[in-house]
């Protein structure tokens, strides 16, 4: 539960919620709608809180290195793979592309946007 894992790695329930809010946590929840931390989501859990506290990565970056995880171990891919991965999601990030799969519309680069308007 909410509390339990709260307390037990001495976070406040609300930054859990946030996590949750942003994407980076999916606990399970019951018929009553609580959430429940399995072994799962409390390793994700931790992976986030060392990014965070421990390298001060901010949670743009927390989502972005956790999906580069999940591809790098769905994809078993090589290191120019995985650069090219990394370089696509910072630069999806940049540009508001949330799921590059599904997006209908690619944006322009900013540099050209700005370019377009002031001629």
């Amino acid at each position: 539960m909410i509390s339990i894992v709260a307390e037990r790695y001495n976070i406040h329930p609300q930054t859990l919620r946030l996590y949750e809010r942003e994407g980076l946590l999916r606990p399970a929840r019951t018929i009553g709608n609580t959430r429940l931390y399995g072994p799962d989501e409390l390793r994700q859990l931790e992976m986030i809180l060392r990014l965070t506290r421990d390298l001060g990565v901010n949670l743009a970056g927390v989502e972005v290195i956790l999906n580069l995880v999940r591809n790098l171990r769905r994809d078993d891919l090589d290191l120019e793979d995985m650069l090219r991965l990394i370089r696509q999601e910072v630069l999806d990030k940049r540009a508001g592309v949330e799921n590059r799969t599904t997006a209908l519309v690619k944006r322009t680069p900013m540099l050209f946007q700005f370019v377009k308007r002031r001629a």
